[in-house]
């Protein structure tokens, strides 16, 4: 890779994508990785929201 290269979208899920032509075990492959991705935003919205009441709190003294 050079630096005149655009950067390459990760492989993965693509929201509001047609559905239809994916086989039984891809559906199931998808709704992994859209479960994982859930439990990662979820622990990212714990870290943030600890984050901004240790400063509230720091704050607030």
């Amino acid at each position: 890779m050079t630096f005149e290269d655009p950067p390459r979208k990760p492989a993965g899920v693509t929201v509001g994508e047609t559905l239809d032509l994916l086989s039984v075990q891809e559906l199931e492959d998808r709704l992994r990785l859209l479960e994982d991705e859930i439990v990662r935003v979820k622990a990212m919205i714990t870290s943030k929201r600890a984050s901004k009441s240790a400063a509230d709190a720091f704050f607030r003294s």
